[in-house]
């Protein structure tokens, strides 16, 4: 029977961090496979480099079959299996439905692998500027781009960087057992954290697997720069476009002098020109995934700070920017002549530029500020791709019947 079933091809460039190995690169179908090949005329002829893989849905998340010119065919384990070699088991084929928010990857924490304890750098450690850098034990298999939330960042009872825990971070990989984010730990308020001699060695991360379902997303603010426009950085890709209008959410934290976070004149109330109605800004230029400008004249508001106290953090509320304008599509599919035509590209944690969003493959428009975001495809795994930059072809199948 062939009804129902579908086959799709394409090419795709293998993405990653750092440059010499892909790490995971999504292919975005509209239908999740049941068989899935691929073939890499880089690593074709490069030894131990994968030339061809495939993959049946019998076999599992996270296997494949390889074939390399030094070796010829192999199998790469499903999660949870054993491979052998070098073959590292789960790091195959994964097919993905990405319609379900907060969606984790593993604990990486003190006792969830061997060894695996991490390390938080204060900001201006060796260079880093404003970001803030995480070192792991063992490697992180991040990948430029993914989305992660910190827990438990307690040093001692007084001590660490408990204020980041919460806030969604993207990710910059540096190697394959550093990367930073975004976040300027500089203050005397923070401490440099270690998972090995953390109280009770609880301090943990784990990627956020899919972040954004619809866009744009509430964004939570890491910087701002006062002038007679406003530039805004967020702590993950904020899925704005030029004409987007925002509202602000920077809370108070009572009893706090200097108070925490500033810049509360950007709050949408109360507005205290016309009492009532909102205070809404619009977005006027987008620099990067995580930097855009609003038409707001801030010079004489209040200067932003991540200086927030140690003891502050139970209960803190951080400062965000939400989308609140509409997309004027009608609610109809995009189409030629639509504002959203053609379909908007999103940043969906997978991506490892910070300029270049991913494609959708939804038709409706959301009446409202958002748009449908989910997805569904496959990702290649780090075992079979190669290195970044490679142009890998695939096809994949969806059976109508599977026995």
């Amino acid at each position: 029977m062939a009804e129902y079933s579908r086959l799709a091809s394409g090419q795709v460039i293998l993405s990653g961090a750092p440059a010499s190995a892909a790490g995971q690169t999504l292919v975005i179908l509209p239908y999740r496979p049941t068989f899935i090949e691929i073939s890499n005329r880089s690593s074709a002829v490069a030894t131990g480099g994968v030339g061809r893989a495939w993959w049946e849905a019998d076999m599992g998340q996270g296997a494949a079959f390889i074939n390399t010119l030094a070796a010829g065919d192999q199998f790469i384990a499903p999660v949870g299996g054993t491979s052998t070699g070098i073959l590292v088991s789960g790091s195959g084929f994964t097919t993905i439905q990405a319609g379900l928010s907060l969606q984790y990857g593993p604990i990486y924490s003190h006792g969830s692998v061997a060894s695996a304890d991490f390390s938080i750098a204060k900001s201006g450690a060796g260079g880093s500027g404003p970001a803030t850098i995480i070192t792991t034990a063992t490697a992180h298999n991040l990948t430029t781009g993914n989305w992660i939330v910190f827990s438990n960042l307690a040093q001692t009872s007084t001590t660490g960087m408990q204020q980041i825990a919460g806030i969604p971070f993207m990710v910059t990989v540096l190697s394959s057992t550093t990367f930073s984010i975004f976040w300027d730990t500089s203050n005397a308020v923070y401490s440099v954290f270690n998972t090995a001699s953390s109280t009770g060695n609880i301090g943990s991360y784990k990627q956020i697997l899919y972040p954004v379902l619809y866009a744009p997303n509430v964004s939570y603010i890491a910087a701002i720069t006062r002038g007679a426009t406003t530039t805004i950085q967020t702590t993950a890709p904020h899925n704005l476009v030029v004409g987007s209008e925002v509202a602000f959410r920077i809370p108070k934290i009572p009893g706090i002098t200097p108070p925490v976070w500033g810049t509360i004149e950007l709050n949408s109330l109360p507005d205290v020109i016309i009492p009532g109605s909102p205070i809404y800004g619009y977005v006027i230029s987008v620099t990067n995934s995580t930097t855009f400008v609003v038409n707001i004249d801030s010079t004489t508001f209040t200067p932003f700070s991540v200086v927030v106290p140690f003891l502050s953090y139970p209960g803190l509320k951080y400062p965000q920017v939400v989308a609140v304008g509409d997309v004027n599509t009608g609610g109809l599919p995009i189409s030629a002549g639509s504002q959203l035509y053609p379909p908007p590209k999103v940043f969906n944690g997978f991506v490892s530029s910070t300029t270049v969003g991913a494609n959708t493959i939804n038709g409706p428009a959301i009446q409202g500020a958002f748009i449908n975001a989910t997805f569904q495809g496959f990702i290649i795994g780090p075992g079979i791709g190669g290195t970044t930059g490679d142009v890998v072809y695939w096809r994949a199948y969806l059976d109508d019947l599977l026995l």
